[in-house]
């Protein structure tokens, strides 16, 4: 069963850093949902180990990808093809490339497939969605990842304003009072209003 999909996501980090990110197996192996292991074979080669859930079938694929149509900070293709034993195979390629843009970087991506055995049982409708969730994941991961190498600190800073920050003494104190209009009967509503919060 074949099956294709298009998309393209905004990265927060220059085009170098991005390219970077691409070539680093530690990077890759941490932003594929269920990579076991990626490891390089040759200067353009990996031999991976990923576990995945499909609907009610789970496999473990081992596979390999190289690397092809290499330009740099540009793009490459990918092609790669897996075992999972009795739930099946996949096979296939994707083309990536790169371009500036507002704030980072635009990477697109066109991918070809082709999957047998079991898995291709389960119905185009689920296989797409299981390919569109993983890659979905695969791009937060590889975002997270770049935008913390693109500033340094840019991770702990996130974390740190998201954190609950104590209350300073200053800050903990009523703020104070808004001028009153000079209504004589608005002023002592008004004063009567602000006793309760003293």
């Amino acid at each position: 069963m074949a099956m294709t999909m298009t998309d393209e996501v905004n990265l927060p980090a220059a085009r170098p850093r991005v390219w970077e990110l691409l070539n680093d197996p530690e990077t890759l192996k941490s932003a594929i949902p269920g990579c076991q292991s990626l490891e390089k074979t040759g200067e353009n080669g990996f031999a991976a180990v990923v576990k995945m859930k499909i609907g009610p079938v789970s496999a473990t694929f081992k596979g390999k990808v190289d690397l092809s149509d290499i330009v740099p900070l540009v793009g490459y293709t990918i092609k790669g093809e897996g075992e999972g034993g009795i739930a099946g195979f996949a096979k296939g390629g994707a083309k990536i490339s790169l371009a500036d843009a507002p704030g980072g970087t635009l990477l697109r991506y066109d991918v070809d497939a082709t999957v047998g055995g079991k898995i291709a049982q389960l119905g185009s409708r689920l296989i797409d969605g299981v390919a569109k969730n993983m890659a979905d994941k695969f791009f937060a991961n590889f975002a997270a990842r770049a935008a913390a190498g693109a500033e340094p600190g840019a991770a702990e800073a996130a974390a740190a304003s998201s954190a609950p920050q104590p209350i300073s003494p200053a800050a903990a104190r009523p703020a104070p009072a808004a001028p009153a209009p000079d209504t004589p009967w608005f002023r002592r509503i008004w004063e009567w209003f602000m006793s309760l919060w003293r």
